[in-house]
């Protein structure tokens, strides 16, 4: 996840939206690795600032998937998240959308199950 402020993002990640701190240590002078996991989750995201081809907030659409759609929009509104279209009814599910503090696009959405085919 490209940002311009690790400690920034990393407060974001674990305070807002509930996170957990994976791994946050300095590897070389000028390399920080700041590791945050959706609780679990089974995938991290590795908040960076290093690489010229990803600048801080050109992240777009990385999917959330939660079982909670309403429950989670509550909880990260109430830490100072903003979610400005609200819930959006899909014929595949809900999702709402929101930006971390640089601007990446992440996607929280709550998918209907299949019918089997």
């Amino acid at each position: 996840m490209p940002v311009s402020d690790q400690d920034r993002s990393r407060d974001f990640y674990v305070n807002v939206l509930g996170f957990d701190l994976v791994r946050d240590a300095q590897m070389q002078p000028d390399l920080r690795w700041v590791q945050v996991a959706p609780p679990g989750g089974q995938t991290s995201l590795t908040l960076v600032t290093w690489f010229e081809s990803m600048p801080a907030g050109s992240l777009r659409g990385l999917v959330l998937e939660t079982d909670d759609l309403d429950g989670d929009l509550a909880e990260f509104t109430a830490r100072g998240a903003e979610a400005p279209g609200g819930v959006q009814e899909q014929p595949w599910g809900r999702y709402f959308t929101l930006t971390d503090p640089d601007g990446n696009g992440l996607v929280v959405q709550e998918t209907r199950a299949r019918r089997p085919g």
